[in-house]
Parts: C-alpha cells; structure tokens; sequence
C-alpha cells in the first residue's frame, strides 16, 4: 500500500472510530452486524447503500482491510438495519464485481467517506433470508 493509502486508511479508521458509535445509534442508519471472528461478539458498523429486491449492496472503502469484511470471510452469516428494521442475510464478497460503477448506483450522500477515503474498493452483496 503507498503512502497516501496508508494515510488515507489511518485517517479514516481514526475517524470512524470516534464516530462510529454515535452513528450506528441514530434510528434511520443503516447498520451491518457482523459476528467478531475472535471474540464472537456482534459487532455493528454504520454503513451506506442500497437494498435492490432481496440483497442489499454496499462497497467497503478499504477493501479486505476492513474489519467487517475479515468477519464477513470467517462468518458470513450477518444482520442489516435498514429504515430501523433488522434483516438477516449471508453476505458474499465480490471481488470481480466493478465497485466504482456499484457506487455511481447507491445512495450519494452514504457513499460519501467510501468516495473520499477509499483506497481498495470492494463491493459487498447481501442476499436478505427475510
């Protein structure tokens, strides 16, 4: 990774972190619960995009880096709120899907900080159970 990413990645994750936890709490967010691959713990992480049919679809910013995406290849059996509803569903990594053209598709304003901080983009589906 340069530099930049690696700034990039450091400057968000510092962000996030602080962030993070009040986000999640607002009712409207949209939430994605993935199960801690050590601890086993949920753990929730505000996130945009957009449900089409029976999937939701997002795109991680920093790609395989991002911890919601190592829990999601350990377990990926997962939960999404959206419009305060939960979901269950099982989320499959999409490496050869094209995540810049994904995102011109999902909702501006959520893919904000994956525009601005992203650096190894990867796109996200989540097929819902219910």
């Amino acid at each position: 990774m340069s530099r930049l990413a690696d700034l990039r990645f450091r400057a968000a994750t510092s962000f996030q972190r602080r962030v993070n936890p009040i986000v999640r709490r607002l009712p409207l967010q949209t939430v994605l619960e993935t199960k801690g691959r050590v601890s086993g713990l949920p753990r929730r992480t505000p996130v945009g995009g957009r449900r089409v049919g029976d999937s939701f679809w997002l795109v991680s910013e920093f790609g395989e880096r991002s911890q919601y995406v190592r829990n999601i290849k350990a377990d990926p059996r997962v939960r999404v709120r959206i419009r305060g509803r939960w979901h269950t569903g099982v989320a499959h990594l999409l490496p050869d899907d094209d995540p810049v053209a994904r995102l011109r598709r999902l909702p501006k304003v959520n893919g904000l900080g994956v525009r601005a901080f992203g650096t190894d983009l990867l796109t996200v589906r989540v097929d819902l159970t219910d």
